[in-house]
């Protein structure tokens, strides 16, 4: 019985052995995976730090410039080259972040808040409710996004207000949308039907089980929606409807740069592709969201 026992203990030694380093392989692979999908948040936080703290990333002044200095192509000292009156670009593009992220942050907040209030009346409040919400949302989709913006913007005095108000009623309908939909699909589940049967308040059963299980899609076209926004109001900057000049902006940087493609191509080119980048990013980011709140 002793050498019974002995060989048992042996055997689980070895066990737990072994065990110990594939449960540190396992969790090296999750760490990887995790690291995988989330690693779009370090070129997010650079350009969150562009618009916070500019000044650690350039020394060049974005608004004054070097009249000798003018047209200089992109170089170690000047990443993104410089501009008809001799000012940095990337200093521009670095300062210009601020002035975007925070008209378009300023659109997807109006855009998310009442699209989703009118998301969560239409799945809530009962068949008048969600005829009505929905009959606006079909006011807002008939004409399209850009053109709602254009129009708000000209019947107002030109700026980042303006600007965000504009862009951010745009978005309404996409928030109510998705919210009346994801609000549908988790009233059928049988937790929510449990709750409401045993007695529960309205707010309540609202609060502890409904928008718990939406806010993870919401923060997915947040995400996104927060690059429309940015691609839509360097458009509308691009025109001319966005903050005046000297001020830096990304879509009044490739507006001024226009002139002088053909001699000048890293005026538009650059802060073109950091306009992409940002969207691309915001994309990305809404995917990682929404496959991360999945249930």
């Amino acid at each position: 019985m002793s050498l019974l026992a002995d060989n048992v203990d042996t055997a689980v030694a070895t066990l737990a052995a072994s065990e110990q380093p594939n449960s540190r392989i396992a969790s090296a692979s999750a760490a990887r995976r995790r690291l995988a999908q989330w690693w779009v948040l370090v070129p997010l936080a650079i350009m969150l730090s562009w618009a916070f703290l500019p000044a650690l990333f350039t020394g060049h002044d974005p608004i004054t410039g070097i009249p000798a200095d003018k047209l200089l192509a992109p170089s170690t000292e000047h990443l993104f080259g410089t501009d008809h009156l001799g000012r940095d670009v990337f200093s521009r593009v670095v300062y210009g972040t601020r002035q975007t992220l925070l008209t378009a942050g300023l659109a997807c907040l109006i855009g998310s808040i009442v699209g989703s209030i009118l998301g969560l009346l239409a799945g809530t409040a009962g068949r008048f409710a969600d005829s009505v919400a929905m009959r606006l949302v079909d006011v807002i989709l008939a004409v399209p996004a850009f053109l709602i913006a254009l129009i708000l913007v000209t019947a107002t005095e030109p700026g980042p207000l303006s600007l965000g108000l504009g862009v951010g009623i745009a978005s309404i309908a996409a928030f109510a949308r998705l919210v009346r939909t994801e609000v549908l699909r988790v009233r059928s589940r049988d937790f929510v039907q449990a709750a409401l049967m045993s007695g529960g308040k309205y707010f309540t059963v609202l609060r502890r089980h409904i928008i718990p299980h939406v806010i993870g899609p919401v923060l997915s076209l947040l995400a996104v929606d927060l690059g429309a926004a940015i691609l839509a109001i360097s458009g509308l900057g691009f025109l001319g409807f966005g903050s005046p000049p000297p001020t830096p902006e990304w879509g009044l940087l490739i507006s001024e740069g226009r002139q002088y493609l053909s001699v000048a191509w890293w005026l538009t080119t650059l802060p073109g592709l950091v306009i992409v980048a940002a969207v691309m990013l915001m994309a990305t980011l809404g995917r990682t969201i929404n496959k991360a709140f999945r249930f």
